[in-house]
């Protein structure tokens, strides 16, 4: 899947934690070995220049990471194959506002190089921020679907999944 332009960064990060973040990174671009180090190396800096959080910490053990930062460090090492579709499995758990509000940019960010990002997230406000389209999935199947602005005003996923009460009515 990974050769055919499809990355996938898991729910749990699943970072290896007693390599360094470099060699996680690497780890990323593992199917494209063959194809130079030099170019693996470069793509290893524009992830930097994405996160640079992790700027300065490419030595460091993955596992002395934030949890933050580990999650920046698995979306980095999915973007180190280079893939066309990038899936991402609820990014933001676990972390503090201030970390999620940085991945989402850094996530709107991807959107103008012509990765397409399939997000899957509980976050509801973040993640319609970033989205250009939104699926509500209730019991697996499509119960709502639309512009991610179509969305936002949406009575239904405001009261549901954005903690706004409906209007009351004289």
């Amino acid at each position: 899947m990974v050769r055919q332009g499809i990355a996938l960064v898991p729910e749990r990060r699943e970072i290896f934690t007693s390599l360094t973040v470099y060699d996680n990174l690497i780890l990323g671009a593992y199917h494209r070995y063959h194809s130079g180090k030099s170019a693996i190396r470069r793509d290893a800096g524009v992830i930097l220049d994405l996160f640079p959080a992790l700027r300065g910490r490419e030595d460091q053990p993955a596992g002395m990471l934030s949890g933050g930062l580990q999650q920046m460090l698995a979306i980095g090492r999915g973007l180190m194959a280079r893939p066309s579709f990038l899936l991402l499995d609820e990014p933001s758990t676990g972390l503090a506002p201030l970390v999620v509000k940085e991945i989402m940019t850094s996530l709107a960010a991807l959107k103008k190089t012509g990765v397409a990002v399939v997000l899957v997230e509980q976050n509801t406000k973040a993640a319609l921020k970033v989205a250009d389209r939104a699926l509500v999935v209730e019991r697996g199947r499509v119960a709502l679907s639309g512009t991610a602005d179509t969305m936002l005003k949406d009575t239904r996923v405001q009261e549901a999944y954005l903690g706004r009460a409906r209007s009351a009515v004289s």
